[in-house]
This record gives C-alpha cells, sequence and structure tokens, in this order.
C-alpha cells in the first residue's frame, strides 16, 4: 500500500489490509515497528496523534525487487513532503484514493505524476493517477486542494490542464505536408481517444466552505474544454455523485491553442 499512495497512517492502512468492520489499528502498528526494525519503513511526522508512514528507500528497493507492482523509477518515498509540512495533503490524498477505490484497484495507482511539456514550460504534478483503461482512455487524473489554496491558484491549475491538452506538436518527414497531433496523445496517453477526465477533489474544511469552494470552482472554469468532474472528500466518502463542471471538446481546445509551424 505505501508503494503505491506513498504516506498513510496506521488508520488507513488498516481500512485496507484488514476485514471490514474490523479495527486491525494494533496489528497494523505491530507490523510498522517490525518494518521500521528491518529498516523497510519509517515515520517523520505527524498528524494529530496518528503517525505518518512511509517506505525507505531500502522498502521502496525490496517492494520492487518483489515485482508485485508495476516499475515506478522516480518515485520519491514522500519523507522528504511529510518534513516539509505536506502531510496533511498527501493524507488527504491516500483518503480520496481509498475512497474513490478501495482495496480493489489500490496498485492501479500513482502518487505524484508529473506532466510536462518541454517546449512551452508547462509542468505540473498530478496528485495521483489511476489506471483505467476504457475504449476512449486509459488513465483518469486526481487533483486534490486540502484547503491551503487560493480560488484564484486552483483556477489556475484545473485550467493548466487544459492547457496540456491544447497543445498540439507538428510530425511529418523533411519534404512532406506532414500534420499536427495533440502533444499527449504522441507522447502520453497513446492508448487514448479523449483525453482523461480530471477529478478535483475539495478537502481539509468545514462542509459547507467546501460546497462554497465548489461553486465557485464552477464558475472560474466554467467554458473549460476538457471534462472535469469535482467533488468534496466528505461527499466521495459517503458515495456521493460527482459534480460534472467540465466537458471534453477537442474541437474547441483546438481553436483556442495556435497550431505549431512545420518544419
Amino acid at each position: 500500500m505505501l508503494g503505491c499512495v506513498r504516506i498513510a497512517t496506521v488508520r488507513q492502512m488498516a481500512s485496507v489490509i484488514t476485514a471490514e468492520e474490523s479495527d486491525g489499528r494494533s496489528y497494523v502498528r505491530r507490523a510498522m515497528v517490525e518494518l521500521a526494525e528491518l529498516g523497510l519503513a519509517e515515520t517523520n511526522g505527524k498528524h494529530g496523534k496518528d503517525k505518518i508512514w512511509n517506505l525507505t528507500v531500502a522498502g521502496q528497493k525490496a517492494l520492487a525487487d518483489g515485482n508485485e507492482l508495476p516499475p515506478r523509477p522516480k518515485a520519491g518515498t514522500g519523507a522528504k513532503a511529510v518534513k516539509a509540512g505536506f502531510g496533511p495533503h498527501g493524507l488527504a490524498v491516500t483518503d480520496t484514493i481509498l475512497a474513490y477505490g478501495g482495496r480493489r484497484s489500490l496498485t492501479d495507482w500513482q502518487v505524484e505524476v508529473n506532466h510536462a511539456i518541454k517546449e512551452t514550460g508547462l509542468s505540473f504534478n498530478t496528485d495521483a493517477v489511476l489506471a483505467w483503461p476504457t475504449k476512449t482512455s486509459e488513465v483518469r487524473l486526481f487533483e486534490l486542494d486540502n484547503g491551503t489554496m487560493s480560488q484564484a491558484r486552483l483556477a489556475k491549475e484545473v485550467w493548466d490542464y487544459e492547457r496540456y491538452a491544447g497543445h498540439r506538436v507538428w510530425e511529418g518527414a523533411r519534404g512532406t505536408i506532414g500534420g499536427t497531433f495533440p502533444f499527449w496523445q504522441r507522447h502520453r496517453y497513446t492508448r487514448s481517444k479523449t483525453f482523461p477526465r480530471l477529478h478535483v477533489v475539495l478537502a481539509g474544511k468545514a462542509e459547507h466552505l467546501l460546497d462554497n469552494r465548489l461553486q465557485a470552482l464552477t464558475a472560474d472554469v466554467r467554458g473549460i474544454a476538457i471534462a472535469v468532474w469535482a467533488n468534496t472528500l466528505p461527499r466521495l466518502q459517503r458515495g456521493e455523485p460527482w459534480y460534472e463542471i467540465g466537458v471534453d471538446d477537442p474541437y474547441r481546445r483546438r481553436e483556442r491553442y495556435p497550431e505549431p509551424a512545420g518544419r
């Protein structure tokens, strides 16, 4: 689990590895102490009274040697994020993962996945990416705000996904007409026909304040040309439906973003 979500509390781990309706926190605490003694796991901070656990580099290597997860060569352990004060955000991402798919799809997640276009300087990290193959798309993207961003910054982060989706690249052999293609489709999600859906999850505040932020975000991204669904973490944990606040429209994206020059 720590190899997938990077950081977690005993409560979060117990919800996955113990039977439903049972409290396995004592078992998990003992197991984490044993892993720590072996140098495979460690704790670098707390969230309230709960220790925040992560794998060590040795723990990651042991996990990779077991070949039970897809390779994650650039994945950090999460220790730096906890030490820097980002533990609450990371734990909220873990709660989102558990609320969305739980133990059924745990090994299909990756966290802090970079999306970048070197030519334009656009670069951002997606909080979590779920491998979810369908006929039209291979992943789903998840962005979480733990109540620490301004409304303007949150809206900008969502619009960055449209800028990423809208960038096109020119391809063609020298001397031919060639053509342009979406960057993401050529170089990132090559098996997808549509740009992956973005899920925005709001957390970290009282529920009525989260509802206000959801309404404000809906207004701030009106007219966006990618599929965006939004929800609050409490609603997601209760199994309540998502709000669709953006619709995928590749034709409108092509009108908004300039065509690259040919060779």
